[in-house]
């Protein structure tokens, strides 16, 4: 059957191969692809939200696994990054976020490591239900300036910097 790191690591690159493809040759975006990543990453992030990471730390009498709090940031931060229309500069600053975020939960040191250490009996339910989660509804995009305002706020919480980010902005006060 595998191990939970197994099969949220293939997750990872599935993922990132769809958001290699999103940009294509002529740096043009593949929206029909993004989509997809899109509907991935949130059902990624709702396996490890609403399974892995409270029943680890249910299992560990009530204590979190190290790094959960920096990752529960980086998953509110990319997803109110996937909220607007997206840019090549956005899709770049996702794929490195993701990188060092992949890099957290990988490994023989990384999260899904000690997951798998803390669930020893419980494994084979763990990963059951991390592959029952189902796909996640995904809102259209929004470029308005409240959502723009929003991501900003999310990402300086996290620890990010917006300032380079190009964000399609729609006028909402038209003259």
């Amino acid at each position: 059957m595998g191990s939970m790191q197994q099969f949220l690591v293939e997750d990872h690159a599935r993922l990132d191969d769809l958001l290699e493809r999103t940009i294509q040759d002529d740096d043009r975006i593949d929206h029909e692809v993004y989509k997809e990543f899109r509907r991935g990453l949130l059902r990624h992030i709702a396996m490890e939200e609403k399974v892995l990471f409270p029943t680890v730390q249910r299992l560990k009498g009530g204590t979190a696994v190290p790094l959960t709090a920096k990752l529960r940031l980086d998953h509110g931060a990319l997803g109110a990054l996937i909220m607007p229309t997206p840019t090549l500069s956005l899709i770049k600053f996702i794929g490195t976020i993701l990188d060092g975020h992949n890099a957290l939960e990988e490994g023989p040191e990384g999260v899904y490591e000690q997951c798998e250490q803390v669930a020893e009996g419980a494994r084979e339910n763990i990963l059951q239900r991390l592959q029952a989660v189902p796909p996640v509804m995904v809102a259209d995009f929004s470029d308005s300036l409240t959502v723009v305002a929003t991501i900003r706020r999310i990402w300086m919480r996290a620890g990010y910097s917006t300032e380079s980010l190009e964000f399609p902005v729609v006028d909402q006060h038209p003259r």
